[in-house]
């Protein structure tokens, strides 16, 4: 059981580094990215031969639906003896904190910059009374208030100047916000990270295309406000100041580095 932020982050570092045989974040994706935290150290895999499972309890719960994690707590629970083992990549951001300072830290499912870093930021400072609808309605409320910001992308050398652009997402997995889809081709074992730029879209075209990003549907489309692009490397700066949320944390803000590392992480999963 944990007490307070970032304990989780201890507790399993502590257990990566006695190379325990699994070790279990039970919890929701903030839990889960906190025990992901406890593998690495200053920026590098810990050496171990731990390995990482989920038993899902929590308000998004977007990393299982990639992986196909049950809800159900035995199901999940007999995972951990019938899975198997799979090395799914991990990324790395390097970000400057509310102090001005930088930091790091790793994710392993999505991390993004522009209006999905105040969804949860508004989430993280709210209660979570409305369940799974608790990013639904946080990010209406953030929609209503938000601003497309100027945003400068790099990906793996390739620069995009983007005069506005609501959000850059970089994606290990599939979903987050709560089950939208936003990288339906996305995989944690192909080695890089699923970029989509949202660029100018207003707030109306954003509330018509929800539908279609949580059905993964947004991509399928001609729609010149959304670009998917692929990279093992992404910068993003910004001359105004934007939220960066990892894994569903509002952890700080641009500019921001984002790294894959591939196979990182032994994770058990179902068969």
């Amino acid at each position: 059981m944990t007490t307070r932020p970032l304990e989780a982050t201890e507790i399993a570092q502590r257990a990566v580094r006695e190379s325990r045989p699994v070790i279990v974040a039970v919890g929701g994706d903030g839990t889960l990215n906190e025990v992901v935290n406890g593998f690495f150290n200053n920026g590098a895999p810990i050496p171990t031969t731990s390995r990482l499972a989920m038993v899902p309890l929590g308000t998004g719960g977007d990393f299982r639906r990639t992986l196909r994690i049950p809800t159900d707590t035995k199901q999940a629970v007999e995972i951990l003896r019938s899975g198997m083992v799979r090395k799914l990549d991990a990324g790395c951001v390097t970000y400057q904190t509310a102090d001005g300072s930088t930091a790091v830290r790793h994710f392993i499912n999505i991390a993004d910059a522009g209006l999905g870093g105040d969804v949860v930021f508004i989430v993280g400072n709210g209660t979570k009374r409305f369940g799974s609808a608790t990013y639904t309605v946080a990010g209406l409320r953030a929609l209503l208030s938000f601003k497309n910001k100027p945003m400068t992308v790099d990906i793996d050398g390739t620069t995009h100047q983007l005069k506005k652009a609501q959000q850059v997402v970089v994606a290990n997995c599939q979903f987050f916000g709560g089950g939208m889809q936003m990288a339906p081709s996305a995989s944690p074992t192909d080695g890089v990270f699923d970029v989509i730029l949202i660029k100018n879209a207003s707030k109306i075209e954003t509330m018509r295309g929800m539908n279609d990003i949580r059905s993964g549907k947004h991509l399928d489309q001609s729609n010149p406000k959304m670009e998917l692009m692929y990279g093992k490397r992404v910068s993003v700066t910004s001359p105004e100041k934007v939220r960066i949320d990892v894994d569903g944390e509002a952890v700080g803000f641009l500019p921001a580095l984002f790294e894959i590392q591939p196979g990182a992480i032994d994770f058990i999963t179902p068969r």
